[in-house]
């Protein structure tokens, strides 16, 4: 049966227009060599500017003109660029995305930043997607790293940091809008930039998105439709070895939530604000220092189960004093503090309500040259918080330079997942009796992780990445009944390993004409730790990630400014709860008659008749065809 959306996919394009400023033009692909891309400056990794190809971990960077190239919608859909990433969109506007295995709707190992504001919550130590909204034109780049990163960036980033960095205002002068509307919804951005020249640079933006309702695979209408506006700043000022940062976003949004059956189900709304300041100073002989402080406020409620309202302030400072010899220094210390009130309801609560909590943590990182051709890096980092006390954070890794465009290295580290509200304060229901709660003596998960990876060009239309890993944890959550208060509690009972591969590259085919390639493959392997009775933890934690996945994307400028981008990308079956695998592609045609105007079309999911990513078949999300058109113009 043909529902009327699924016709209107095939009807008609919905124009969308687009007005932006006179900006810095992207390069052409003939313009920017595969040598380029490596010598691109990225920061995520050692908290300091280094070439991507210096860098001695599993490391993909997208930038900005893979996002637009691609006509990625939101950043979620960006993120399926990174082939070390899974992505898997479950309703309109809610994803799950990991890294390394452990998905699921309440993914805890991965650490998502922005501009270096953490946007994790800690209810349950994850990330809510749905209000995660960025001006994706305002994106730089997106330096997505898949493994341990908890010595530079803290605990929870166990299996990965996803750090999203915007581009500095003078780059955005000029007015912009974007409006576009398809068949899954309608956006509309609005921007406006100056730069002065010797002064402060600045800018404004406004947001508002529209998302209709998904259809389950038998035509039933999902009941997730929202509708998200944003407004924000930023500005930059660089007075002499000074470099001046601060923005800020306040939000507000709606939708609805899929029912499960169970409870009825009302509005979901989410509201927010935040301001960051940005203080740094480069000096001679690779002196530095940089301090960075942030204020932050959300609100969630949803009805009818719990409503959440969270304060937040974190300070930072980081410094990297001279080098001597050959020991290059980065060091700093973190405090962040949180106000957390929970309004519970008769279906579940957060006890007690209201909370107040503390993390401090110090680190330092030394990378030191060996030889002209070898580095050593060794690292560690102490974080404090209340539920466990102190966490020691380490690693190590040696970096083998075999040729200028070829590295070869290798890592260990510890990392842990602290515990979150959920796993210590969480009572279902939310009046006594209660069937599950969380453990009083919930320790941190630990994952200790080995790497092993080979970075280069074997030539000079060739990239090359590759990683395999190995890394056993402990102490991850499960279920366990106490059958003397016959209550089900949250408890650190089980265990295992993940093995795995990363592998992605990139061949230039010809000056107009790029391919890129990526396949991940996971083994995962857990087991119950003796005296836990837990029954499905096990299952459901491994069966909620594919066993691989792989993309191939191309990129060609076919002439006369017109460029011709697709995506295809495969993704393995799920076992809990089931889901097929399924194979989507992307594409997008745009014209670019003169640097004032661009026209394009784009379509999303063009293969098959439709495919689950995520949830019970019952209620879950089958993604349709989506196509829409754009029309940008540049004054």
């Amino acid at each position: 049966m043909h529902t009327p959306r699924r016709r209107c996919a095939w009807a008609a394009f919905t124009l969308c227009s687009t007005v932006s400023a006179l900006a810095q033009t992207e390069p052409r692909l003939g313009e920017l060599s595969l040598e380029d891309l490596g010598n691109l400056q990225i920061t995520s990794v050692s908290k300091r500017a280094e070439r991507l190809s210096d860098a001695p971990t599993s490391v993909f960077v997208i930038t900005a003109a893979d996002i637009r190239r691609a006509g990625s919608t939101s950043l979620p859909e960006a993120l399926r660029l990174a082939p070390n990433l899974h992505v898997a969109r479950s309703s309109a506007s809610e994803y799950v995305v990991s890294a390394r295995g452990f998905a699921g709707n309440s993914a805890n190992k991965m650490l998502v930043l922005v501009d270096g504001r953490s946007v994790y919550t800690p209810l349950y130590s994850g990330v809510f997607w749905d209000v995660q909204d960025l001006m994706l034109e305002d994106v730089d780049r997106i330096e997505v790293i898949s493994g341990p990163g908890s010595t530079l960036w803290g605990t929870n980033a166990v299996n990965g940091v996803i750090n999203i960095i915007t581009r500095d205002a003078a780059s955005t002068a000029g007015n912009l809008a974007t409006a576009s509307a398809g068949t899954d919804g309608s956006r509309i951005n609005l921007r406006h930039g100056v730069s002065n020249e010797g002064g402060i640079a600045w800018r404004l933006y406004a947001m508002h998105t529209d998302l209709r309702n998904t259809e389950t695979a038998d035509g039933t209408r999902v009941d997730d439709a929202g509708h998200h506006t944003q407004v924000g700043f930023r500005a930059d000022e660089q007075r002499g070895a000074d470099r001046f940062m601060l923005r800020g976003n306040a939000y507000r949004g709606s939708r609805g939530q899929p029912g499960n059956g169970q409870m009825p189900l009302g509005r979901l709304t989410v509201s927010g604000a935040h301001v960051l300041g940005l203080w740094e100073r480069r000096l001679d002989s690779g002196r530095a220092f940089q301090l960075q402080a942030y204020v932050d406020h959300t609100e969630r409620t949803a009805v009818p189960t719990f409503g959440d309202t969270l304060d937040t302030l974190d300070l930072q400072f980081q410094h990297s004093p001279a080098t001597i010899a050959n020991h290059n220094l980065v060091w700093g210390v973190q405090y962040r503090t949180a106000w957390d009130q929970v309004d519970n309801s008769s279906y579940l609560a957060f006890l007690p309500a209201r909370k107040q909590q503390t993390w401090a943590s110090l680190f330092a990182q030394d990378d030191i040259t060996l030889s002209d051709t070898l580095r050593l890096t060794l690292g560690a980092r102490a974080e404090h918080n209340d539920y466990t006390g102190t966490e020691f954070l380490p690693t190590v890794r040696l970096a083998w330079k075999l040729a200028p465009q070829q590295l070869l290295w290798t890592a260990a580290s510890r990392t842990v997942r602290a515990p979150s509200r959920l796993d210590r304060d969480f009572y279902y229901p939310g009046n006594p009796p209660y069937q599950l709660q969380g453990g009083p003596n919930f320790d941190s998960e630990v994952a200790n992780v080995a790497e092993v990876g080979y970075r280069g060009q074997p030539t000079p239309t060739t990239s090359l990445s590759a990683t395999v890993y190995h890394a056993d944890y402990d102490r991850l959550r499960t279920v366990q009944f106490d059958p003397i208060g016959r209550v089900y509690e949250l408890a650190n009972g089980m265990k295992g390993r993940a093995r795995g591969l990363e592998l992605w590259g990139s061949f230039q085919a010809l000056p107009s004409w790029r391919l890129h390639a990526g396949y991940s493959r996971l083994w995962q392997d857990l087991w119950l730790k003796p005296g836990s009775n837990d029954v499905g933890t096990v299952a459901a934690t491994e069966g909620a990630s594919p066993s691989h996945w792989w993309t191939l994307r191309s990129s060609h400028d076919l002439g006369g400014q017109v460029e011709l981008d697709f995506v295809l990308r495969h993704v393995a079956a799920l076992a809990a709860p089931a889901v097929p695998r399924y194979t989507a592609l992307d594409m997008r045609l745009a014209w670019r008659p003169n640097a004032m105007l661009e026209v394009a079309l784009a379509g999303q999911n063009l293969t098959g008749n439709g495919h689950g990513e995520f949830g019970d078949v019952t209620g879950r999300t089958q993604l349709q065809r989506a196509l829409f058109a754009q029309l940008s113009w540049r004054f």
